[in-house]
């Protein structure tokens, strides 16, 4: 007997897969034995000992490209300020789940997976589509478990992608690309008194952040993403206050939209630093965008809007984070693609973080009505 999404969910919060470390293991294991009960080929793929992503497949009888679904087990730190509620608990109060990871993102996997689990039997007898559920560890400091199963082959076909991060079960079609860097400058160093024979290397790094201040994308803003934004994050040199610093680092971190192409902007950024000045690219991932009339994207707003009760936006929205769905998209082609979860966005990340108890069972059955209709079953 398949647990319920909410129970499942309360199961998956108090494992405690906060990152760093990780350790999703646990996880991975439990809802990899729930997908092969229900019929699914099952591969894990471990990043160390304690930390594994999972590829699930299902295969359907006609030809066509499954229908790929992913969500990610790890979860970020509690942070400074003390929880009223145990983060690993699954407590309840009215209408909320709390927890870490409650809205970002185990209600969205369990809701994702028991979907599955549950139609896998149509879907085994149907002609039509099969499912490849992807559940990645380490995508909390920068999707690299998704990156990694990209690199190990393990990853399958999909025709269309659905992303069960938090939405409060609205569908959204996409969200910024990222170019994370760090820009490492060099000096030559002297004595505090003595500047003029050395080279600074903090001087340069604070021209480089004004003239990142002042950067110009040159692009129009997309229609529903907006503009591009840029943000430097840290900055870091010296060796002690009575010496001239011979190293320092800025950190960036940039968020684009479709129609800029990260090599010529690398280039442009690359240009307002000295010579010598080195690059370390932290994270490199495309803009994700489906047009809204796409058709799939039609059924699947028509679908939440009759489960949910509430109608069709005019215009689905796009999210200003990122998504393992970039680094999918690489094995998958530029399938369309939907971000919707049971999360509330507005929760991710945050103290006492929670999860509307409500949208649980209404993403599964969410779920539940896609993978019919892709999968004809």
């Amino acid at each position: 007997m398949l647990p319920t999404a909410f129970d499942l969910t309360r199961e998956l919060l108090r494992l405690d897969t906060v990152n760093p470390p990780g350790d999703e293991l646990e996880c991975a294991l439990r809802l990899a034995a729930l997908l092969e009960g229900a019929g699914f080929t099952v591969r894990r793929h471990d990043l160390d000992a304690r930390r594994a992503s999972i590829v699930a497949t299902l295969p359907g009888r006609d030809g066509t490209r499954p229908l790929g679904l992913t969500g990610h087990l790890d979860v970020v730190p509690l942070g400074a300020v003390p929880w009223l509620h145990d983060a690993f608990a699954g407590d309840t109060d009215g209408p909320r789940l709390y927890g870490r990871g409650s809205s970002d993102m185990k209600s969205g996997v369990a809701a994702m997976v028991l979907a599955a689990c549950t139609l896998a039997p149509k879907v085994a007898k149907a002609g039509g589509a099969g499912l490849e559920l992807v559940l990645t560890a380490s995508e909390e400091d920068g999707c690299v478990g998704s990156a990694r199963l990209l690199e190990s082959g393990l990853l399958g076909h999909a025709g269309a992608l659905l992303v069960g991060e938090p939405t409060a079960n609205a569908a959204c079609v996409g969200h910024k690309g990222t170019l994370k860097f760090r820009a490492h400058f060099r000096g030559v160093t002297a004595h505090g008194s003595m500047p003029q024979l050395g080279d600074n290397a903090v001087h340069k790094a604070a021209r480089a952040v004004l003239d990142l201040a002042a950067f110009d994308f040159g692009a129009p803003p997309h229609p529903v993403m907006g503009r591009p934004t840029l943000n430097v994050g840290t900055i870091e040199g010296g060796l002690n206050v009575n010496s001239v610093p011979d190293r320092a680092a800025v950190g960036v971190d940039v968020r684009t939209v479709p129609g800029i192409d990260h090599c010529a902007l690398c280039g442009r950024l690359r240009s307002l630093f000295p010579a010598d000045t080195e690059l370390e690219i932290l994270q490199d991932a495309e803009p994700v965008y489906t047009e809204p009339d796409d058709p799939w994207v039609a059924q699947v707003l028509e679908t939440t809007a009759r489960v949910t009760g509430e109608p069709s936006p005019d215009a689905p929205d796009t999210l200003a984070f990122y998504t393992d769905a970039g680094n999918l998209r690489r094995a998958y082609g530029a399938v369309p693609t939907v971000i919707l979860g049971p999360g509330e966005p507005s929760q991710a990340h945050q103290t006492d973080e929670w999860c509307g108890i409500e949208r649980i069972a209404q993403s599964q059955a969410i779920y539940e009505a896609l993978i019919a209709r892709w999968c004809r079953a």
